[in-house]
């Protein structure tokens, strides 16, 4: 166990590089190419987590499962994925990253091809729980890279940059799985993911950095001249011994109300944010009457526009508000609650009108997403604590989720009716608990107006 530990540890410290030329051409290739691994490997992983919410319907449809049951294995991915977020987080922040990503890449790819082998419910809860947690490895991956290799008054900007994985995942996953589902059967919707995750797996390997010490580069603050080196090697000593160890920082964590506060925010927005992917493609066909190719065309439509949403926030938050979110946080929030309400009770037959809702939806939801799912924790913890403050909002977000899958499945399933041999299924209740929980989401984080950087 121990040699299997030691083999996903961070190197140690290499002799300190002395030629400038060198430490900038190798800290600037090293960032580039470790931020596009996990921003691109996250997203083609993605497609390995939403793969169950495109084969929901023919699911129900085939008989195999209903839509309580459906809710509780997708569930129970929630719940293992909220405890991975956090101990892979703490785990993270020690890691030699490019091989801890790349085994949860790997190992979410190969369950994925598990999963049309039996039509057992108790085997699917296993292997999607499974599923879960090696998915939990991407998010505090991500936080520890930007933590790592870039300094406070950038992060923003490339937080958002990498907050599009989740949108290249669904955009993926919604213009491609329903075609695949509908031509080959919801197997395809399983196989497909896995086969690309295989190859993607193994090319973040390759593409990505161990921290920057490993490969004799001083620390990023150091480097981006936010604090100067120490005037020697007595000095640096003492200073060691008077900083906080990687531990102990992630341990103070805990006694921060803010990032407490932020966890709940953050749980609230993932149950507007998974009732959409997990049941959206399942709703629209349903009470808009789309068929799943045109549905999984909407929900692309939404997720790209995720992705200027979340690069827009990071470039706004850091540049007109000079790293202050919770303005921006009013903005994206103001805008996402005015589309959901165009999604959720708009008249069905305005195609154009939900299209445009659903274009502010993702835009508004993924910006939300990188502050109160991330960026805004990595701000509020130490340095050394990026992984674990990601994973403690993290554990919130993802038990968020689940009971809101559990919900969801339970509501959708128990106001559901045969009418000439065919099951209907009735979301006009759930509905309103996925508008009200982004309602709560807005309120908590404007809470935290004042809430300020802890470095």
């Amino acid at each position: 166990m121990f040699s299997v530990l030691s083999f996903f540890a961070t190197g140690p410290a290499k002799e300190p590089l002395r030629d400038p030329q060198q430490i900038d051409r190798l800290y600037k290739r090293a960032r580039i190419s470790s931020v596009a691994a996990v921003t691109l490997g996250y997203g083609c992983a993605y497609t390995c987590r939403l793969s169950f919410a495109v084969a929901k319907k023919p699911l129900a449809d085939a008989g195999l499962f209903g839509a309580d049951q459906l809710g509780l294995i997708g569930s129970v991915f929630f719940y293992t994925y909220a405890v991975a977020k956090l101990t892979n987080g703490f785990l993270a922040d020690h890691a030699n990253l490019k091989r801890f990503f790349s085994l949860g890449i790997l190992a979410s790819a190969l369950i994925n091809l598990l999963m049309g082998s039996w039509h057992s419910l108790a085997v699917w809860m296993v292997l999607w729980g499974m599923n879960g947690w090696f998915q939990g490895f991407g998010a505090p991956t991500g936080a520890v890279v930007l933590s790592r290799w870039f300094g406070n008054r950038e992060r923003g900007q490339y937080y958002g940059i990498f907050s599009t994985c989740h949108s290249i995942g669904e955009g993926l996953t919604f213009i491609a799985l329903p075609v695949a589902v509908s031509m080959y059967g919801w197997r395809a919707g399983f196989g497909a993911p896995a086969a690309v995750c295989l190859v993607v797996g193994v090319a973040a390997y390759l593409a990505m950095h161990d921290r920057p010490q490993a490969y004799g580069l001083p620390p990023v603050a150091v480097w981006r001249k936010e604090e100067a080196p120490g005037p020697s090697a007595e000095q640096a000593v003492r200073g060691a011994a008077r900083a906080p160890s990687t531990w102990q920082s992630q341990l103070s964590i805990f006694r921060l109300r803010s990032i407490w506060t932020l966890g709940l925010a953050s749980a609230c927005l993932y149950v507007t944010r998974y009732a959409i992917n997990s049941w959206g493609l399942f709703y629209l066909q349903e009470e808009k009457g789309f068929t799943l190719v045109q549905a999984g065309s909407m929900l692309w439509i939404n997720t790209m526009a995720g992705i200027v949403g979340s690069v827009s926030f990071g470039f706004v938050s850091d540049r007109l508000f000079k790293a202050r979110r919770p303005p921006v946080n009013l903005i994206y929030g103001l805008l996402q609650i005015g589309a959901l309400s165009l999604i959720l009770f708009g008249p069905r037959g305005h195609t154009a009108l939900l299209v445009a809702a659903l274009v502010v939806y993702g835009f508004a939801i993924s910006g939300l997403l990188a502050s109160l799912g991330g960026l805004f924790a990595i701000d509020i913890a130490p340095r050394q604590a990026a992984g674990a403050a990601m994973g403690f909002v993290g554990i919130f977000s993802y038990l968020g989720a689940a009971l809101q899958e559990m919900a969801s499945g339970y509501m959708i399933e128990h106001a559901s009716r045969l009418v000439g041999g065919v099951r209907h299924y009735d979301f006009s209740g759930v509905v309103l608990v996925w508008f009200g929980a982004s309602l709560v989401s807005l309120l908590l984080a404007l809470s935290l107006w004042r809430a300020t950087t802890s470095r």
